[in-house]
């Protein structure tokens, strides 16, 4: 390639990288602007600001919190010394100086950025013209010259390529650093998008220059998994190529890549463990009450694709690192993983959606409620229909009774028809009333073009339950009668629900019904299953958001129900947003969310006679999608090849772009079942 072509490349990609900036300082005067933190001098750096979405907000809330915790004890750490430093890497519009000095931070201590030359003169530039930011300066700045942008006496900002060590090195040396002084090396998202070896140098550089410092390190891990190559593929398109994670995939990559760099220690923690660990329960309250939220898939997912790193050199830094929380909020699990894994193949029906609800209501007919699309959200709904050449979709209608609703349930009723519950519209909108739906025809032939749906509104009397939604529901059967047991959810005002409640259908009356036993804990995205006529519960999303992987069965008794808990050996992986379903002595479980990204949920196949699990991978090869299973429903075929049908799913993937299932695809089960 001409040296020219290659210098444009460069240039291009440079540029790319450098409007990272720009959009994550927005970002962060977002953040700041609904209160997750205090930061007066961000929007002096936005020309003009954009209120982000809830998810995008705590995303940059975690990232703003856990380098200010670093920083905060790298100060704390190094108050007595008679001189401290922080170097930032690629600073961008940061506003660390500002806000250190505003709080009186810095005694004794000076701030030095580094980032592009064209970066550096538009933040210098923007600090000459706002009296805010000049304010922090010394009142006679002496002029800039060479790299060095503005000079005051504890703020230093150069435009060098951080890239280019030995001019980095020259004009840090020129601009005052201190090379035995206690130094705090800040890089957040910078050093990821460097060609590897020239990152890896930077890091030795540091390493050997400064013998008492500390390295803080913010930035993405695990890109194989379905999140994690929608993240790459986005910074793709972007330009900006996330270089790291070919060789330093996870945490633990990332760990080893400090210490072979010449740093003594290194902690490293996911935004997970950061934020359940060493985020106060107080303060996650406090922050998880500032904006209506109903994205903990996405919000955790985030969380598993970025780390936070402490790596100290000398003996005085090594109180500074990071410290792994007294009691993990995640337990440790080692599951058993079976022999084989399972196929998953797509099936050639167009249909996706998030938080649907689906019910068999004859073999081979299934019934798709709710939910939203790229369309939107809407009273839509689906009937896939299975026939000699595989599942086809129709649209069913009218359901405009049914209203918009995501996070419900459907539920096949006894007598026929599915029962709709629950939902919400928004997260300030939950859905209203119980409705019946019956198929007009009820069996309608493989080769229908429509469906007409029959939405009967069900006049419920009795004590209705509290509205809800992401709850369970399953059919449960007491002296002669069925009940759509209702259990668990959350709501506007209730970040988890406990309650269960039980609707005679025949009756139509929300029925008080003797329950014995500790009830499971109060939760949400759980699964409820029907079983010898009563209900199994298995996991869920509790109070401190966390998830579960206990497995609870409330058992028939002669006066009404009995809690009793299940004790599996050994414990499966937890985790909320799955789907599962009972065949015979087993409940199959399929998806979810776990916290780990190293631990996305296959299939868990529980054995409630034996109280045993096994944990199944499945195989997405065939899949030419990244496959998300969570916000997705499920149904048991009636082929004669036991298979489970899993629809929709998918998931708003941060910044990067809402993913959605293209098309429902079909897990083997023969594996785990014979």
């Amino acid at each position: 390639m001409p040296t020219t072509n290659r210098k444009k490349q460069k240039q291009g990609r440079d540029a790319a990288v450098q409007g990272t900036n720009d959009s994550s300082v927005v970002s962060k005067v977002s953040a700041a602007a609904q209160g997750y933190f205090q930061d007066v001098f961000l929007q002096h750096f936005v020309c003009k600001a954009a209120r982000r979405a809830p998810l995008i907000n705590r995303g940059y809330y975690v990232r703003w919190r856990a380098v200010d915790h670093c920083v905060r004890r790298f100060l704390q750490v190094t108050e007595n010394c008679p001189k401290r430093q922080i170097l930032s890497l690629g600073a961008g519009f940061d506003s660390l100086y500002f806000r250190l000095h505003a709080d009186k931070a810095l005694d004794r201590a000076v701030v030095f950025e580094v980032d592009f030359p064209d970066v550096a003169r538009r933040k210098a530039a923007l600090i000459a013209s706002d009296g805010t930011l000049k304010a922090a300066m010394d009142s006679s700045l002496p002029p800039p010259t060479g790299p060095v942008c503005v000079c005051s006496g504890q703020y230093r900002l150069l435009g060098v390529d951080v890239r280019e060590e030995s001019r980095v090195e020259e004009a840090l040396g020129a601009a005052g650093l201190d090379w035995a002084a206690p130094t705090l090396v800040l890089s957040e998202v910078v050093l990821t998008y460097m060609e590897t070896q020239r990152s890896d140098a930077v890091i030795s550089w540091a390493a050997k220059l400064l013998p008492q410092s500390l390295f803080v390190i913010y930035e993405q891990i695990h890109p194989h998994d379905p999140f994690g190559r929608i993240m790459q593929d986005h910074f793709v398109k972007l330009n900006s190529t996330l270089h790291a994670l070919r060789l330093y995939p996870d945490a633990a990559a990332q760990r080893r890549r400090l210490l072979d760099k010449g740093w003594e220690r290194c902690v490293c923690l996911d935004m997970n463990e950061f934020y359940l660990g060493l985020v106060s329960e107080e303060e996650r309250g406090s922050v998880e009450s500032l904006e209506p939220f109903d994205e903990y898939e996405e919000w955790h997912q985030k969380c598993s694709h970025y780390f936070v790193l402490t790596a100290s050199r000398g003996s005085l830094m090594a109180p500074a690192l990071l410290t792994q929380a007294a009691v993990s909020p995640l337990p440790t699990v080692c599951p058993s993983w079976g022999p084989t894994v399972l196929s998953v193949r797509a099936t050639p029906v167009c249909v996706e959606g998030l938080g649907m609800a689906s019910s068999s209501v004859s073999p081979g007919r299934v019934l798709l409620t709710g939910g939203c699309s790229r369309g939107g959200r809407g009273p839509v709904s689906w009937i896939l229909l299975r026939g000699h050449g595989g599942w086809r979709s129709i649209r069913g209608g009218p359901s405009e009774d049914l209203g918009v609703r995501l996070h419900h349930t459907a539920t096949s009723a006894p007598g026929g028809g599915v029962v709709v519950y629950g939902g919400r519209s928004s997260p300030l909108s939950p859905s209203r009333g119980v409705f019946r739906v019956n198929l007009d025809p009820p069996d309608p032939p493989e080769d229908s073009d429509a469906v007409n749906l029959c939405v009967e509104r069900l006049d419920c009397s009795g004590d209705p339950p509290a509205l809800r939604w992401r709850h369970a529901a399953a059919v449960v059967s007491h002296r002669g009668k069925d009940f759509l047991f209702v259990f668990g959810g959350k709501n506007e005002s209730e970040a988890v629900l406990g309650d269960g409640c039980f609707l005679c259908l025949d009756q139509q009356h929300w029925t008080e019904i003797p329950v014995e036993g500790a009830a499971p804990d109060a939760r949400h995205s759980h699964s409820a299953c029907s079983y010898r006529g009563g209900v199994v519960v298995f996991g869920g999303l509790d109070r401190r958001g966390v998830p579960l992987g206990d497995t609870a069965v409330l058992r028939p008794t002669d006066e009404g129900f009995s809690w009793e808990r299940i004790e599996l050996q050994p414990p499966p992986v937890p985790r909320y947003s799955h789907s599962a379903h009972v065949i015979g002595e087993k409940l199959v479980v399929v998806g979810g969310v776990w916290l780990r990204s190293d631990g996305v949920p296959g299939a868990v196949v529980i054995d409630l006679a034996t109280r045993s699990s096994v944990e199944f991978s499945l195989d997405t090869t065939s899949v030419p999608w990244p496959l998300m299973l969570h916000s997705f429903c499920s149904e048991l075929t009636d082929s004669e090849e036991p298979e489970l049908l899993l629809i929709g799913g998918g998931g708003n993937c941060f910044s990067f772009g809402t993913h959605f299932n293209v098309q429902p695809v079909t897990v083997d089960l023969r594996p785990v079942l014979g």
